[in-house]
């Protein structure tokens, strides 16, 4: 029982960094395809589809930054874990939900945006400025939720 805490603070770096990854790799794989099927016409277009494509991988980045602060947070990636209470670590758990959650819904809904934002450019290469946008303002979600994350991780007295 005494090891509660800190197993319920590991599940909520797990979660941050499996869910945030699984929602980057759906939406990087969306973005992909849309993506491929644009080049395979027009392979002088690879470069700005690729950025579109890269858009929805920062959710993946963001649940790795919150896993890595958890880790640190309790001790573990200081060469030994510090005793957490199984309070603390529901509360790490529920801190670390934020990018979790948003990373999988953003970065699948990111990839979508992506994918049509790759369409824009197979049309009209020059609007590549107003296609970034689309994508974009999916992005501002999961910064939203990596900063409510990191913050509330940060302020849990370990």
């Amino acid at each position: 029982m005494s090891q509660l805490g800190i197993v319920y603070a590991l599940l909520g770096a797990a979660v941050a960094v499996f869910l945030s990854g699984a929602g980057s790799a759906l939406g990087v794989g969306i973005a992909g395809q849309a993506a491929s099927g644009v080049v395979s016409e027009d392979p002088s277009k690879f470069a700005k589809v690729l950025i579109l494509q890269l858009l929805p991988g920062t959710q993946g980045l963001y649940g790795l930054i919150i896993g890595f602060v958890t880790l640190s947070k309790i001790g573990l990636l200081g060469g030994g874990a510090a005793e957490i209470s199984v309070t603390t670590g529901l509360l790490i758990l529920a801190a670390c939900l934020p990018i979790g959650i948003v990373g999988l819904i953003s970065g699948r809904s990111q990839g979508k945006t992506a994918a049509a934002s790759i369409g824009i450019i197979a049309k009209k290469p020059d609007q590549f400025g107003k296609a970034m946008l689309f994508p974009a303002m999916v992005e501002t979600y999961a910064i939203l939720a990596l900063l409510i994350s990191f913050l509330a991780v940060t302020a849990i007295q370990v």
